[in-house]
């Protein structure tokens, strides 16, 4: 004869439900006291699910330990690919409730939090090198871990110095290994920046003196659209040429796979373009290659604000003189004819002022001026 206990009576169907496990007190209750968020525990994996797996600390009581938690990676996503059914391992317990019976794990803590270690400012200083995998793609670029919680950006852009690169699958896949440089490290928020093109310099600073403007180069047409037609050039590089200066001297447009001679009409080294036509190259009267700007205008773009200043002190100056010299050219008007031995002197002095943007134009020269003029008058009348 065994001694069950009552779990529930149904009046209807005259059945009563027993229990037997209610005879003993409950697992939770015999559990370790002293076990609190923080506190060092040992189990065994009775369950693994897709979110996680549980483990077995004592009979009746069991603490989930989330895929999240199971790695500092964050690219974990299949806990049966980290740990089976019937592993023993240790955990760190992440909250418990003993009210309710429910305790989480973790099994990551058990390590250093990789971004926390004292190395980490000059293991991925700016600047140097390392060597990951590549663990997910997206349109602006991709992800690689550079080891377990460490992962890092490199943006499309920083991935080839000469190839228009689109999106990344056209240059790696998920999985391949990849060097990289640092570019920025920001270890509050757990980002790195990482480039591959940059682990060679610009070439483009030594293009520059090959693609000059004029210069002739054999180039295959590797693909076309409706405005033109993109070219590979020597070294790699990628050049565009509008529909226009496709056109061959038969009449017809060069077609993809074709290799001709191409002119270079423009070269930008900021923009890594290069602009080529076909047609220049036998056709008199085709778009040519346009001259280059003044090197005012060009230090103008170029520097970051002394150009710019000195372009205004100009300006301030020529409508300075402008304006101290109105007065006097109404009054002398009809003397001009008479007076323009006399005005030569004076507009020889304003260009001298504008050559020379430093110094300022003295304030008694306009009244001179003007009381020479009055003279002047004065020996006319």
């Amino acid at each position: 004869v065994s001694t069950q206990s009552t779990g529930d009576f149904d009046d209807d169907k005259k059945r009563i439900s027993l229990g037997m496990k209610q005879l003993t007190p409950h697992p939770w209750d015999s559990l370790d006291k002293d076990i609190e968020i923080g506190s060092k525990v040992k189990g065994k994996i009775v369950n693994v699910a897709d979110y996680g797996a549980f483990l077995e600390i004592i009979p009746g009581v069991e603490g989930l330990i989330h895929v999240s938690e199971m790695s500092w990676s964050q690219h974990l996503r299949n806990p049966q690919d980290f740990i089976n059914v019937g592993d023993v391992l240790d955990a760190v317990v992440l909250t418990i409730d003993r009210e309710e019976r429910k305790m989480s794990l973790g099994i990551k803590q058990l390590t250093e939090d990789p971004w926390t270690k004292q190395d980490v400012l000059t293991k991925y200083a700016v600047g140097t090198k390392h060597t990951g995998i590549v663990r997910n793609l997206t349109n602006f670029g991709l992800f690689i871990e550079l080891e377990e919680g460490i992962d890092g950006l490199v943006h499309v852009s920083d991935l080839s110095w000469t190839k228009k690169v689109k999106h990344p699958s056209e240059f790696i896949k998920v999985g391949d290994e990849l060097e990289v440089v640092v570019m920025e490290l920001d270890v509050d928020n757990r980002r790195l920046a990482l480039s591959h093109k940059h682990l060679e310099e610009n070439p483009w600073d030594t293009f520059e003196t090959v693609f000059t403007k004029g210069s002739v180069h054999k180039c295959t047409v590797i693909s076309t659209n409706e405005r033109g037609a993109i070219l590979e050039l020597p070294y790699g590089l990628e050049g565009q040429v509008s529909s226009k200066n496709l056109q061959k001297e038969d009449g017809t447009n060069a077609g993809e796979g074709e290799t001709l001679d191409f002119k270079v009409l423009e070269f930008s080294k900021d923009d890594r373009r290069i602009v080529l036509s076909h047609t220049s190259t036998w056709k008199e009267g085709a778009e040519q290659p346009a001259p280059d700007a003044p090197k005012s205008s060009a230090g103008k773009k170029t520097s970051g604000g002394g150009s710019k200043g000195k372009g205004s002190t100009m300006s301030k100056i020529n409508k300075e003189t402008e304006k101290s010299t109105l007065g006097d050219l109404e009054a002398l008007s009809a003397l001009k004819d008479k007076m323009e031995a006399g005005t030569k002197p004076a507009a020889k002095k304003s260009t001298a002022k504008a050559e020379a943007p430093k110094e300022e134009p003295k304030k008694e020269e306009p009244k001179a001026e003007a009381k020479k003029d009055d003279d002047a008058k004065a020996e006319v009348k």
